[in-house]
């Protein structure tokens, strides 16, 4: 579930009325800042289920990104670098896939960052 249901709707607003894709000139100017938007909806997701880079590459564009898996692979390395997934191989039908699991770190990391996206979206939508 999303930090309480007013900030979902306000998340759920926002990306309607924007749209993220990194495949604009204008937005390539602004990829640093979904960054961070990108990769704690990574943890978020990865802290509720094992994900998989083709599984997040769709569900990031369900939210307005459009990421190739050279721009994504890249990330999910990085958090696994950064000790906040755990990667394993794990056969899907006649391949192996590799998917990703938010370890303790990651968990912790995603808590605290729960607090300071909460201040942030309420300073911007509610101007607390």
């Amino acid at each position: 579930m999303f930090l309480d249901s007013r900030l979902h709707h306000a998340h759920r607003k926002y990306y309607r009325n924007t749209t993220s894709e990194f495949d604009t000139a204008t937005d390539v100017d602004d990829q640093d800042l979904y960054s961070g938007f990108i990769r704690l909806h990574i943890l978020h997701h990865a802290v509720k289920e094992p994900i998989y880079g083709l599984g997040m590459i769709e569900e990031l564009a369900r939210h307005g990104y459009r990421l190739s898996a050279g721009t994504l692979y890249p990330m999910l390395h990085g958090l696994e670098a950064r000790g906040y997934l755990k990667s394993s191989g794990r056969r899907s039908g006649a391949r192996m896939r590799r998917v990703y699991r938010a370890t303790s770190a990651g968990r912790r990391a995603l808590a605290a960052a729960r607090a300071k996206v909460r201040e942030l979206f309420g300073e911007m939508f509610h101007g607390d």
